[in-house]
């Protein structure tokens, strides 16, 4: 097999995807800094091009393809350097065969559990000694504190993924298949991460997994979610503690306490919901009813007001009658969350789903996401006007990606990447630096952001 030389040892990484995807990314270019590599911009100067992919849903596998296929052309050495074209992630791991027979410019492909071997493969690769494409394996790796990981994100944030894989078995869901099974990190390895990203200038945690609720339940009884959170709070540095993906079924009254009474927890939650009827979430094998998922809304709001949900809902479910879609824009409209990810159903083969009948035609989707989309956006116009004249912390990004004449932030209920922003344009804004910690007050309201002026330096 012909020899493959990387002389500057430059790399080009695209993560596409979930916040949890990004992790894996980091820890990768984490082991391949210590090999020697550096991180380089463009993809034009780099010898390493690796893209770490998505297929949860349809479109996601379509943009994995399409930015495939545009990096493939920097192996052409009139356009680039790239000597190997490296697919990690989902999508490699989900259809890594039908891959290596459809794109032969790729050198190599990384499933999900593999990632961490990223540089012994690509010394073989060096070598010559690489004798197959892709090495995908039942998913049983997650990394700990002792992985090198470099935090990709602005300095102040972090994603801190304190599990993989995940247990529910949702109709349509291919997580389970492309993750494996939940694999909880322990308390001890999380806190260990975390100081060191406080150490480094971190001040929000973003806290991540497939299933937050079901983390510690494959370790002992000291390993779970109150003491991951109580050892966290303790962390030296750390401001913000924001979760993801807890699902209601779940959700206790001592977690609900917690947020409650801490002072560094974010009156925040991220839980998925999918759907308020009971008919679908059955089909969809959610062992809960929208009853009882509005009755956790109810008691989260009475016992900690204020808090700030995100949601994600599917529209278009196979069954999904319109008496069904009638409920859930109902359960929307009472729930009023303050972020909601809409969802088109697409059929993914392997899933239970993809075999259910009644599937609801695409043009009917589209006029249900279309109403969902309207009425939500109502909505968070509503809840927003609730933060005219406050005085609110926001945690400074740095100029407004628009106009320099513009700084950005968020407050405790607007994650990265995902929520709106608070623009802050009455100040000296000049004295603002990123990450700072500061109170503004609100003077204005757009559909999905807040404008104000700093009022404070913490």
């Amino acid at each position: 097999m012909q020899t493959t030389k990387f002389e500057n040892r430059t790399v080009f990484f695209t993560s596409l995807g979930c916040s949890k995807n990004l992790v894996d990314s980091q820890v990768m270019l984490g082991y391949m800094g210590l090999d020697g590599f550096k991180v380089v911009p463009e993809p034009v100067e780099a010898e390493v091009i690796v893209v770490n992919t998505c297929s949860f849903v349809e479109a996601a596998k379509q943009e994995s393809i399409d930015t495939i296929l545009d990096l493939a052309d920097y192996k052409d050495t009139e356009h680039g350097n790239c000597k190997a074209l490296v697919v990690s992630g989902c999508m490699a791991q989900r259809y890594s065969d039908q891959l290596e027979q459809s794109l032969p410019e790729v050198d190599m492909f990384i499933g999900t559990g593999e990632y961490n071997k990223i540089v012994p493969l690509l010394k073989a690769l060096e070598s010559g000694k690489l004798e197959k494409k892709s090495f995908v394996e039942i998913p049983m790796f997650i990394h700990t504190e002792f992985d090198p990981r470099l935090n990709t994100s602005p300095f102040y944030t972090a994603w801190l993924k304190i599990s993989e894989g995940c247990n529910r078995n949702c109709t349509f869901c291919i997580i389970p298949t492309l993750r494996g099974r939940l694999r909880s990190r322990s308390v001890e390895s999380l806190v260990t991460e975390a100081k060191k990203l406080a150490e480094s200038g971190v001040r929000e945690l973003n806290l991540i997994s497939q299933d937050l609720s079901d983390y510690g339940v494959d370790l002992d009884e000291n390993n779970n979610l109150a003491e991951l959170l109580t050892g966290l709070e303790n962390v030296e540095g750390i401001d913000w503690i924001r979760l993801f993906y807890f699902y209601p079924d779940e959700l206790t009254d001592e977690v609900i306490a917690q947020m409650a009474r801490s002072k560094k927890i974010c009156s925040y939650l991220d839980m998925p919901v999918q759907h308020f009827s009971s008919n679908v979430l059955k089909r969809m094998n959610r062992k809960i009813t929208g009853e009882k998922i509005m009755e956790r809304i109810e008691r989260l709001r009475d016992k900690n007001p204020g808090i700030v949900l995100r949601t994600s809902i599917i529209v278009g479910f196979p069954g999904e009658s319109e008496e069904d879609f009638q409920t859930l824009l109902e359960g929307v409209k009472k729930a009023k969350f303050n972020h909601l990810g809409i969802f088109r159903y697409s059929d993914e083969e392997g899933t239970p789903a993809y075999k259910l009948r009644d599937k609801v035609p695409q043009e009917v989707i589209e006029e249900r996401f279309d109403e969902l989309f309207e009425t939500q956006r109502e909505i968070v116009r509503e809840l927003n006007q609730e933060y005219l004249g406050k005085v609110i912390d926001v945690l400074i990004e740095g100029q407004h990606e628009e106009t320099e004449l513009l700084i950005q932030g968020r407050h405790v209920g607007q994650a990265p990447d995902i929520d709106g922003k608070v623009i802050i344009n009455e100040s000296e804004i000049e004295g603002l630096k990123e990450g700072d910690l500061v109170k503004v007050e609100i003077t204005e309201v757009l559909d999905y952001d807040l404008v104000g002026r700093v009022v404070t330096l913490n």
